[in-house]
């Protein structure tokens, strides 16, 4: 009997060939330009066994490109760059989502293209360190506040992104509503201390998220939009709320009235994170009522005894993809997985990216 993981599986207009996702993980693979690199085609393609890959970060525009060698879909050169790897990924029978991540405040001047600005919801410091290539470690670069004219510069960045991922070949992208960037630096009251219609109420912080998803779903259909959120999510300054159940399954409601793809929950536990409680995740699948993704730590068997009990239509992995490609066949046939070497998790180059071996190897 077929494991409920490896049966496929049908979201809007793509048919999976499995429950299995690839989660995004940042690499830095890219060149200093945020232009993807050759070696990303082969890293994504040999990968492509996963019912839906999902990239790495990508930031949608110049001011959100904070990390080091991040990848970008702003310019012409990213969009022609990305062809190679949807292309690689399509022709080894597999589907592929961008995720579009604005790091707002998570940042550093060094890591950006000239011109770009380090903006936010609030000038509310992050504390700690961000890597640059030139420097090493530095502290983060102070966020401004984000301008009226900046909100809808931003919210018109990631359309344009939407349409150039089309425009490369991604079968859909996934918002990142999660990890601290910069819609939930929106979402979070901690982050977001503005006192206008962008401000206050979690409904009012909410609606950055919400006019996002709304429209980049009428750019390009609401089918080929799907949102990463994580809450109880810690990285980069996040702290949990009182009422944030209710405020989190509110947000699944209206982005279900949006139609979109699939909400993609992530639980940091295994990071050191707290847990997301089982009744915060049922009431989110509950309110959205479309395709739920679910990630944080799992195992073959853990992730199918969540699917089993309804609690999630895909599960996400993460880093047993760093080391091994061929996950799915390896989950199959119940064998051994690759180590992942940690030192080569953000380094530039072919080394702990593109080496790993294949079973058949």
């Amino acid at each position: 009997m077929t494991s409920t993981l490896f049966k496929p599986y049908t979201m809007g207009d793509l048919e999976l060939s499995n429950r299995v996702a690839m989660a995004p993980m940042t690499r830095c693979r890219a060149d200093q330009a945020h232009v993807p690199t050759d070696i990303m085609a082969t890293y994504y393609g040999t990968r492509a066994s996963a019912g839906l890959l999902i990239t790495e970060g990508t930031a949608p525009d110049a001011n959100g490109a904070g990390y080091a060698r991040i990848p970008g879909i702003w310019s012409d050169a990213q969009v022609e760059a990305w062809k190679p790897v949807t292309k690689a990924v399509h022709d080894a029978g597999g589907k592929i989502a961008i995720q579009l991540m604005h790091t707002g405040r998570v940042s550093h001047q060094l890591n950006m293209p000239e011109g770009a600005t380090v903006i936010a919801p609030s000038a509310v410091a992050l504390p700690g360190k961000m890597y640059t290539d030139q420097e090493g470690p530095q502290d983060h670069t102070p966020a401004a506040a984000m301008t009226e004219e900046q909100i809808e510069d931003t919210i018109q960045g990631y359309v344009t992104a939407a349409i150039n991922a089309v425009a490369a070949g991604f079968d859909m992208i996934e918002l990142h509503g999660a990890n601290g960037y910069l819609l939930e630096q929106f979402l979070s009251p901690d982050a977001n201390q503005r006192e206008d219609d962008w401000g206050g109420e979690f409904e009012q912080r909410a609606r950055f998220v919400l006019e996002v998803a709304q429209r980049c779903a009428d750019a390009i259909g609401s089918g080929k939009v799907g949102i990463r959120l994580s809450p109880f999510g810690v990285f980069n300054g996040i702290k949990p709320w009182d009422g944030l159940h209710e405020d989190y399954t509110w947000l699944a409601g209206k982005l279900g009235e949006l139609n979109l793809a699939y909400i993609h929950l992530v639980d940091h536990e295994a990071m050191g994170a707290p847990a997301v409680p089982d009744s915060i995740k049922a009431s989110i699948r509950e309110a959205f009522g479309g395709t739920i993704i679910l990630c944080g730590g799992y195992f073959r068997n853990t992730a199918e005894k969540d699917l089993d009990d309804d609690k999630g239509d895909l599960i996400a992995f993460g880093r047993p993809y760093i080391a091994n490609p061929d996950l799915v066949e390896r989950m199959q046939r119940g064998v051994g997985l690759n180590t992942p070497d940690n030192k080569t998790f953000y380094s530039p180059g072919p080394e702990g990216y593109i080496d790993y071996p294949l079973l058949e190897q």
